[in-house]
Formats: C-alpha cells, structure tokens, sequence
C-alpha cells in the first residue's frame, strides 16, 4: 500500500492522465457500440416455466407474451358506437401488423364479447407476441405502446398493460444530482474546506462514469437488467464518497500531527486506504454471492454492481492519492490551519473535548446501558420484518399518467382488479383431446371462491403428436393480493390434481402473475444460502485479517441485526402502509421479490465497511498499547466523527433516490437509508463498542496454531507510526500555507 501510494503521488500527472484517457475511451467505446441490456428472466423447475416452454415447442405462436389494450368512453358514448369500433378497429388492424405480433383478439369479435365491460363503457383487447416479453427489443415495445396511444382523442381514451408496456415506463433516477449535492453540502460541513469537498467526489464521479460505460460495453457478452446502470450509481456513489471520505480524513490528521503532504498520504493509504480495500473485498463477496442463488435475472446485476464498487475503490487508492498530491495542505480548514500554526502539531482523537471523546469515555464506564437501550431499539424496528410478505406489486402502484397505470385503473374499474393478472392453464391432451376432463377442469376452477370468471378454453394450432389447451382464469383479487397468490397456490395442490385425476391430461398455471409468485418462491427457498454464504465467506476474511473469531462472530450478528432493521422499515411502509404517504407510497403491497438479496448483499457490504473503518482503527490502537479498554476508546473517539459524517451522506444519497415515482426505486432507496441510519448510529456507535468493551481481552483470541499456519493480511500500516513523541514543531513557514 505504502508503494502504491508513493508511486501515484510522484507520478500523479500520469495517473491523473490514465484515469481521464480510461474514462474517455471506455463512454466513447460503449456510446459506439451501444447497449444491450436485457431483462433476461429463466426459472427452471417452475410450472411458469415449463408452461411457457410447453407453448414454445408445441404452439410457438401463442408461446409469448400478451398484452392488454384498454379504452374507455365518456360522456353518453359506448365502446360499441360506431365512430369508436372505426377508430379502435383501425388501431388494432395497426396492431397485428408490428413485428412479433401473432394475434390480436378484438372485443367485436365473437372470441372477445367478453372483453366488453357490463356498462359498455370499457373494453379490452388481447395482443399476443410470439416471444416472451423480456426478449422483446424495447423499440418494439415502445411501437406498440405508440400505435395503440395513437387513437387515444376526445372522449377516447386509451392505454396498454402488460410487461412490455411495463417496460416503457423507464424508473425515475431524478434523485442522482440531488443526491451528489447533498453529499458535496455535508462534506463542506464536516471538512470546512472547498478542497476536501471536491476530492471525493471527483474520485467518486470519475470512477462511476468509467463503470457505467464499462457495463455497458459487457452488456453485450453477459446479459445485465435495464436498471443496471441505476443501481450503479445508486450504491457506487455512496460507497465512493465513503471510501475517498475515510482516505481524505485520516491524510488531514496527518497533515495536523505535523507529517509532510507526501508523508501523509502514504500514511492515509497505508492505514485507511487498507480498510477501504478489505471493506470494498466484501462488499464485492456480499454482490458476487448473488451468483449462488442460480437465477440467470440476478447474474448480471451481481457483475455490475460489483465492477462500479471495485471501480470506486481502485479510485480511492489510486486517483485520490494523486488528486492529494496536486492539493496538498489546501484540504486543511482555515481554523485547522490556524490551530495547527498556534498549538503546533497534535494526534486527532487522544484529547478529551468534543462529543466523541466524551461519548467514548462514557461508554467506556457504563457498556451495558447503552447496549440494551440500543438493542431494544433495534428489536422494536426490527419487529414487522418477521411478516415480511415477498410478491411483486403490480402496474396498480406505477405512477399516475403512465400508460400501465391508466390501464390498471380501467380495468378494475370495469372488470375486477383480478383482470389485470389472468392466470393461464396450459392443459397437455396426450393423443386424443379429453373433452370431458377440460369441462369438469373448467366447472372445478369457476367454482372456486376466489376464481370471477374462466374464459372458454381455446385449442391454438399445434405441432402433430401433441394439442394444448388453453384457459384464462381471472381471479376477483389484484394481482399483488395475497389472496391471489394462495389462489394460484390452491389451484395448483388441490384443485386442478383432483379435477383431471385418472384423465392423462397435465395442466399447468401460467401467466405473468404466476411467474412472479415462482419468482418468489425460489429466492424464497434460495436465500438462507446465500446469507448463510456471504456470512461465512465474509467472518473468515474478517478472522484473517484482526486475527480474531469474537470480531467477526460479532460483526456478522450485528449485520444482521442492522439489515432486520431496515426490513422492518421497510415492511412497515410499504407492506403495511405504515406513514405509507409521507414516502408517496399509493397502495401497500408486498416487497418486491428480489429485493430481500439485493438489499441484503449490499447492506452487508455497506454495514462491514463501517465494521472495519471501526475494528481497524481500534486494532491499530490494540497493537500500540495492548488494553483493551484504551484501544476501544481511542478508536471509537477517532472514527465517531467520520463514520457518522460517512453514513449521512449514504444516508441522503440512498434517501434522494426516493425521489423518483418507481416504487422499486423507492424501496431501494429506504431499505438502504434506514439500514446505513441504524448501523452507523446505533449499532456501530453504540453496540459494537460496548460489546468490545464487556469482552475486553477476548475480543483478540486467536489460536496460536492458526495464527501461525494462516497468511497476514492486515489492515494495520506496516511503517508509518505516529505518536507523541514523534510530533516536531511546525515550521511556520509550512504552518500558515
């Protein structure tokens, strides 16, 4: 670390130079080639899957995806007067005639009389793809939306759901640049110096701008989620900002213990700059482990997120360094500047005035109280995640205007919020079509309370050898209601094995709605897995590193107290509606289905970054004096300030990306700010430390044997040791730059 840092502080014109010519070249290289991201989606072993399959060898052009065009009268006309049927019927004559388009089922026809709502006020028609609609290019989707939009007039309206309708409401990131502000405005506060405040951000823009056209170069090779390049800069701004902050700190404390620019720098990465790349290591693990849940949707995510995090941190001990050696002493505040000329040099954090140093020495006296007042706090938070309901919202929770949300709203008000997500039987008739099978399914799946009408099955084309038929079930709840999903589950154990038993028919649940509950339930079954992975993974590094077991046992539990808590949060707003319009959260609903892994691979990384700043600093100081007590409290005296200045900009960076009307962003956005707001706060300032301070010595047992047979990877500088006996008088000339 100490040769990195030299090597970029004396070379800085050319490191300076490497990241702007890597910066240019790879957003000129992703603007030529443009992007290619796709919401790849494969869940093998489900019904939904083998449905979709079954459809796909048998009847290709009835396999993919469909979509539903709705429109609606006002004033004293009907869907069924003759100025409309002309207007609609040349829409949808427009329809069949786009690309992928296999059929379109009209309400004036004799297969559609039942998409004409009871008032004749509303109506829908079915437009049926002959792929599903992640492989759908999104020009396609967007013509489709367009052409059906297109007899929207006066007195008409008319709007599309669907997932590729879905997939034209593009989130909303409008929270980035509020969000790089409110970061710049907390570090002038915390720095007191234009300087300071440039020098993270600049590091932590320059490396997620290479990022992002990074992945978009490799979204040709590995397929990566359209809101890959969001979720980037979502969790690479903060984390950058947090790396370059913890590096730029620790180089002013050394500027004010008296050490040269370049000295300092060398101690600010040899020290902090090797918590940053440990944390930055497992924040990598927590995203990679994605990965081991199998789930082709998560792949590319995992990659992306892991390369913007990897980017920002070889940014911190590369670029930064290099910004530092161009500023020098400007990163100081006038009344460090002051101070430092008046006094002369000082150690940051072995005085007693101030906030932290007294916080620090009265969690020193009395551990247990502010343990079990904090752990109460956290359990009280933390109590909604055990109701915790996994799904995916539907297009009823989109923002008002779009076009999903206009057809969402008419066609609960028409049919039933249950019409905006039909199930789909897929009935396999083995040899000779099983009429009376179909109609006993038919009169058992109708029966069924939670079941508002089944269409007529239909039997499309087919490959010789093998027929399929075709029913639509509309359940009486949204798609997002539990009830729907406990239908689906129903329908699935009881109804349907019991209606064709002894027939030889097979009939599986399809649709949309019930890919999305399979969705849950593999990441559902999947998840201990993977947090069983990453937690493993994460406490050997961590035991590698302070050689300890207490540390990394203790960390693990406290991440997870820390990630319960935002889910609680999290649950309570969302799920239950809980202050649900302060957050403009319209309807509650379940969270979505995949957020619990990415919110928890990410969370984790982000809760051990504060986790090492922390242990580091005080193993640092554990290795000076060999007690306990006084490692524990300097380090926490030391790092208070910066691990809370840290968490507030997450903090408002992750809260500004509520700012945008997707609900999936908005989620994301007060998962994570709650979770960073309760582990910097509560658990890393008041837990961690006084568990350190009850387990006194035992925090640092370590087996000799594994000591020994184990290799050092520290966080502790190997050289640089500034104490108080090495303080030299400033030199005044130095002193007033």
């Amino acid at each position: 670390m100490r040769s990195i840092a030299s090597w970029c502080v004396r070379h800085r014109r050319l490191v300076l130079a490497l990241w702007v010519l890597t910066l240019v070249g790879i957003t000129a290289a992703s603007n030529g080639l443009g992007t290619a991201y796709s919401d790849s989606f494969s869940l093998p072993n489900t019904e939904s899957t083998q449905a979709i399959s079954l459809l796909e060898s048998v009847s290709p052009k009835v396999s993919g995806d469909t979509e539903s065009i709705v429109f609606q009268t006002s004033g004293g006309s009907t869907v069924r007067a003759p100025d409309v049927q002309t207007r609609i019927g040349a829409m949808l004559a427009d329809v069949s005639k786009l690309p992928g388009v296999t059929s379109v089922v009209s309400p004036y026809t004799p297969a559609g009389a039942r998409q004409v709502s009871t008032g004749g006020k509303i109506a829908f028609a079915l437009v049926t793809f002959d792929k599903q609609f992640q492989n759908v290019a999104p020009s396609e989707a967007q013509k489709l939306v367009d052409t059906a939009r297109a007899a929207d007039t006066t007195g008409l309206k008319v709007a599309v759901s669907g997932q590729l309708a879905e997939s034209t409401n593009r989130p909303s990131i409008g929270g980035t640049g509020v969000g790089v502000l409110l970061a710049g405005v907390v570090l002038l506060l915390v720095f007191g110096s234009v300087f300071a405040m440039a020098l993270p951000l600049v590091s932590a823009l320059a490396s997620l701008g290479t990022a992002v056209g990074l992945i978009g170069v490799l979204s040709h090779v590995l397929k990566m989620p359209q809101f890959s390049p969001e979720l980037v800069l979502l969790i690479g701004l903060g984390v950058g900002v947090d790396y370059a902050l913890f590096i730029v700190t620790r180089y002013r404390q050394g500027l004010i213990a008296g050490l040269d620019p370049e000295t300092s720098i060398v101690n600010a990465v040899n020290t902090s700059g090797r918590a940053v790349l440990f944390a930055g290591i497992i924040v990598c693990i927590a995203l990679l482990g994605m990965l081991a849940l199998g789930v082709s949707f998560l792949y590319g995510l995992a990659v992306a997120a892991a390369i913007g995090v990897a980017l920002t941190m070889v940014a911190a001990l590369t670029l930064l360094p290099a910004l530092l050696g161009f500023i020098g002493p400007k990163v100081l505040s006038r009344s460090q500047k002051r101070d430092l000329a008046a006094n002369g040099p000082r150690i940051v954090g072995t005085g007693t005035k101030g906030f932290w140093p007294r916080w620090a020495g009265f969690v020193s006296k009395r551990p247990v109280l502010p343990a079990v007042a904090a752990l109460a706090l956290v359990a009280l938070i933390a109590t909604p995640f055990f109701s915790l309901r996994l799904g995916s919202t539907d297009q009823g929770n989109d923002p008002v205007g779009t076009t999903t949300r206009s057809a969402y709203d008419m066609l609960a008000s028409g049919f039933g919020p249950g019409f905006n997500g039909p199930l789909l039987l897929v009935a396999v008739n083995h040899g000779a079509v099983d009429q009376s099978a179909l109609d006993r399914l038919v009169s058992s799946v109708r029966a069924q309370p939670g079941v508002e009408t089944v269409a007529p099955p239909a039997t499309p084309p087919s490959k010789k050898g093998t027929s399929v038929t075709l029913i639509d079930v509309y359940p009486k709840t949204a798609p997002q209601d539990a009830a729907t999903t406990n239908l689906i589950d129903h329908l699935r154990q009881d109804t349907i094995p019991a209606a064709v038993a002894g027939s030889g028919l097979t009939v599986y649940v399809g649709g949309s709605t019930a890919i999305f509950v399979d969705f849950a339930n593999v990441l559902g079954k999947k998840l201990p897995l993977f947090i069983g992975l990453v937690v493993l993974l994460s406490f050997i590094l961590l035991a590698v590193v302070f050689r300890s077991f207490v540390i990394p046992l203790t960390a693990a539990v406290m991440n997870l107290l820390s990630i319960a808590a935002a889910f609680g949060i999290l649950v309570a707003v969302f799920q239950h509606g809980t202050l649900g319009g302060l957050f403009g959260v319209n309807r509650p609903g379940p969270v979505e289905a995949f957020l619990p892994v990415m919110m928890f691979a990410i969370l984790f990384g982000l809760s051990m970054d504060y986790e090492v700043f922390l242990v580091s600093r005080i193993h640092e100081e554990w290795l000076k004096s060999g007690d306990n007590r006084t490692a524990v409290r300097k380090g926490l005296a030391a790092t208070g300030k910066t691990i809370t200045a840290a968490a507030l900009i997450m903090i408002l960076v992750f809260g500004s990306f509520m700012l945008g009307g997707e609900r999936v962003i908005k989620e994301f956005g007060l998962g994570l700010a709650a979770g960073i707001l309760v582990d910097a706060v509560v658990i890393r300032m008041a837990i961690v430390p006084a568990a350190m301070f009850l387990l006194g010595r035992s925090n640092w047992w370590f087996p000799a044997r594994l000591d020994r047979a184990l290799p050092r990877l520290g966080v502790d500088p190997d050289t640089v040791r500034i104490d108080e006996a090495d303080l030299e008088e400033p030199d005044p000339e130095k002193a007033t730059v």
